[in-house]
Order: C-alpha cells, then sequence, then structure tokens
C-alpha cells in the first residue's frame, strides 16, 4: 500500500458540533418529553434540533462528525488523508468545509444546492463526561454511490465508513461501492459502528457488510454486543474469528482489546481527566490506523489510539486541542 496517494480516506456524515454542558436532570427531562436515549445517539427532526438548541446552555460550535473527526486526529498525528462527506451550500456547509482543508485533509465532495441545511449534531456533556447526542443529519443524508469518487477511493491505502451514515439505503449502497473499489485496487477497508442503537436499527446489514467487505472493525463494547448478542466478553475473539482481519474493541476506562485470528491483546487505557467523551471513539481510530500505517506491531497500534484517546476526552470537542504527533513515542513519530 505504499504507492497509495492517501493513507487514509474517511467517509461519513458531514456534521457540524454544538457542544453544551447539561445536568443529568436536563436530559431526564428530554427523555421524558421527547425519548432521548441518555449516551446514545438520537435523531430529530430540523424543528427539534432548532428547539433543543434554545433549551440548552451556552454551547460551542465546531465542525464534527465521526469520520470527519478521524480525518481530523489523523491528520494531527501526521497522517495524510482525505474525506467523502455532503454538506450544503450554506454557512455551516463552508465552515466545514474550511475546517478540514486548513489541516490539510483533501476535500472536494460537491455541496447539496437545495433547501436541507448541513447537518448538525447537538452534544449534551453530562457531568461524568459522558456525552448524549441529538443529531439533525440535513444535507449529510444525501450522500449517494454518485459521490464515492472511485478514483479518490482506490488512491487510499485504507477507505474509513462510518457506521452513522448507514441509515439512508443510498448510503449504504455508497458504501457497499466504496468498498468494492476499494478492494479492486488492494485496498483496506475499515467500519466503525459507530453506536448501539444503529446497530439495533440495521443489524443484518451490518452483518453482511463485516463479513463481505471489512478488513478492520471498530466497536466498542455495547456495540459489539448488540451485533452478536455477546453476553460474556470472553466469547468476542472466538465469534469474530474469520469476521475481518482485525478488531478493535474499546471498553472506556478499561482500555481497549485487539482481536486478530482469534488471538487477544489487551490495550490499556491512558490516564486522563475526563471532561468529555466526543469523540473518543473518533479518536482512537485514527491512532490506530496511523501505527498500521506504518508497520507498527498491533499492540503499538493499539497504544497510539489509547494516546490520541485520552487527548480529545481531557476537553471539551471532539478535535485535539494540542498536536497528536507531539505526544506519541519517538519510533512512532
Amino acid at each position: 500500500m505504499t504507492d497509495a496517494k492517501y493513507e487514509l480516506l474517511t467517509i461519513g456524515n458531514a456534521l457540524v458540533d454544538v457542544l453544551s454542558h447539561a445536568t443529568e436532570e436536563f436530559i431526564l427531562e428530554q427523555h421524558h418529553k421527547h425519548g432521548m436515549e441518555r449516551g446514545g445517539m438520537n435523531l430529530v427532526s430540523e424543528a427539534r434540533a432548532k428547539d433543543l438548541y434554545d433549551d440548552m446552555g451556552p454551547a460551542i460550535e465546531s465542525s464534527g462528525g465521526s469520520a470527519g473527526n478521524t480525518a481530523a486526529c489523523y491528520a494531527s498525528l501526521g497522517g495524510n488523508g482525505a474525506y467523502i462527506g455532503k454538506v450544503a451550500n450554506d454557512q455551516l456547509g463552508e465552515v466545514f468545509r474550511h475546517d478540514l482543508k486548513s489541516i490539510g485533509v483533501h476535500y472536494d465532495t460537491p455541496a447539496l444546492r437545495d433547501e436541507i441545511a448541513t447537518g448538525r449534531c447537538m452534544v449534551l456533556i453530562t457531568p461524568d463526561g459522558e456525552r448524549t447526542m441529538n443529531t439533525f443529519l440535513g444535507a449529510a443524508t444525501e450522500l449517494t454511490p454518485d459521490d464515492i469518487d472511485e478514483e479518490l477511493v482506490a488512491a487510499s491505502a485504507i477507505t474509513y465508513l462510518e457506521g452513522y451514515l448507514f441509515d439512508p439505503p443510498l448510503a449504504k449502497e455508497a458504501f457497499v461501492k466504496a468498498a468494492e473499489v476499494a478492494h479492486k485496487a488492494g485496498r483496506k477497508v475499515s467500519l466503525t459502528l459507530s453506536d448501539p442503537f444503529c446497530v439495533d436499527r440495521h443489524r443484518d446489514d451490518f452483518l453482511k457488510l463485516i463479513e463481505g467487505h471489512i478488513d478492520i472493525l471498530f466497536a466498542n463494547e455495547e456495540e459489539l454486543k448488540s451485533l452478536y448478542g455477546i453476553l460474556d466478553w470472553s466469547e468476542a475473539p472466538a465469534i469474530l474469528h474469520g469476521k475481518c482481519e482485525v478488531a478493535c474493541l474499546t471498553r472506556s476506562e478499561n482500555g481497549s482489546d485487539i482481536v486478530e485470528n482469534g488471538n487477544l491483546i489487551e490495550i490499556q487505557a491512558k490516564p486522563t481527566n475526563v471532561v468529555d467523551t466526543t469523540g473518543a471513539g473518533d479518536a482512537y481510530a485514527a491512532g490506530f490506523l496511523f501505527g498500521y500505517m506504518q508497520g507498527l506491531p498491533l499492540a503499538e497500534c493499539g497504544d497510539i489510539a489509547s494516546i490520541a484517546a485520552a487527548e480529545v476526552i481531557s476537553h471539551v470537542g471532539p478535535r485535539p486541542d494540542v498536536e497528536l504527533r507531539t505526544l506519541l513515542p519517538a519510533k512512532a513519530a
């Protein structure tokens, strides 16, 4: 894969994050009134997003979206990457595009030119650092197979797919197209499951995608349990054996497990002050794939992933406050 123009191409929902601190009482009230699930990703209408914005406390706006965050973290580690995702031809869309390009990420997906606005994610952060997301997908849902630039996919060593984008039928087709183009070019394909509620909605389709197209899988404990019905975590290596080449399974403060050929490698979490867990999994994926692209042993890839995740959760916002490359061991930088 050394002949690739880009190391990592990420494909996902192009969103602007609106982050605000919230009390547990506020989350509970929103659950009773609107069915908001604490700690998950809740899909909302544009009207509901506007109402929630009015009810939220002071907020920080930041370009986000899971795959966009991974692209940003990968660039911060010193890697070169590209992104595919749909924004509208509006102010938030321009902000999103500028933010990625300004850090060196290649991004030229044509903007949507109709009445659908750029998507945004209202992130409520409780005192324990947990984030509850309320997402108006907007223009992001309009990504189609036609937006998959085959030359770009073929020129990228790894194509990384964001599970959140899996809801619209055309996005599922786009995923399959990207995976097939990547494999035809001798490249790798990676997937993050993104959210247990997302897995619940599309379990059968995710299973088919993983077993037919995915080389490197990212999932947290709840997502994997939802996907395979795992009750005992020790079952994970055997269940994943033969499904993909590598699976990276994050377990919050318990670190992560990397599974390859039925064997499990335990990775310790890095000590940090947890402020906001938004983007933790996105940063972890970027760190792991950065190490993987350098041909490092999987344990060292996991260590870089933990370093990246620890930095991102130490402050509000899903993207690094410092250049992640400055935090790496000398041999990995």
